[in-house]
């Protein structure tokens, strides 16, 4: 009987254990599941600020004579107030942060591809530069320039701008605003290509 009553003691203490374990390892996967979470959020919130900046943008070396070109610029620098809008403030969307991810990877997937094989001095820049509207959003100038008719704007400016911000016009920003970001670009684009 002692051998019975003692198997029919293990039994239950086996049954007892198993809920217990099984409730242990969730909470272990849970709490491992949380700090990877949180390791790839930090992460990829530090990627993305890392990715921003000009510095990183001219490590491909087609982008050495637009990164000259930009310090010319209003954009660069140049301004009253020195105010410096990095790569990805004109040439990604400022809509939601999904958007703004999405295009973010897709341009620089593209980006790296592109750059495998590529001889910048062969390209085409000239015919590049006449797409700027695909590769320069309007949203990105809205997040900076919010007042599209700020005080001391010429009437012609004037009456762009409102044609445009009633959407009698299908111009984009860069369509009438072409070499603001990017001040003798071609100028740089044959100087350091030709070298």
């Amino acid at each position: 009987m002692t051998n019975d009553g003692s198997q029919a003691k293990d039994a239950g203490g086996a049954k007892a254990a198993r809920p217990r374990a099984q409730w242990q390892s969730w909470v272990v996967g849970i709490s491992v599941g949380v700090i990877l979470s949180i390791v790839v959020v930090l992460s990829s919130g530090f990627m993305v600020e890392a990715t921003n900046t000009d510095s990183f943008c001219i490590e491909c070396h087609a982008m050495e004579p637009f990164r000259t070109s930009w310090k010319k610029s209003v954009h660069g620098g140049k301004n009253p107030q020195g105010f410096t809008a990095q790569c990805v403030d004109c040439h990604l969307p400022h809509g939601n942060f999904v958007e703004y991810l999405t295009a973010k990877a897709i341009t620089g997937t593209g980006d790296v591809i592109a750059n495998i094989g590529f001889e910048p001095a062969k390209f085409d820049w000239a015919a590049n530069a006449e797409k700027r509207e695909h590769f320069t959003y309007d949203s990105a100038c809205h997040w900076c320039h919010e007042d599209l008719i700020p005080p001391g704007m010429s009437s012609g400016g004037m009456s762009a701008h409102r044609e445009y911000m009633i959407g009698a016009t299908e111009k984009k920003c860069a369509s009438c605003h072409p070499h603001v970001g990017h001040k003798d670009m071609l100028l740089e684009v044959q100087r350091c290509f030709s070298e």
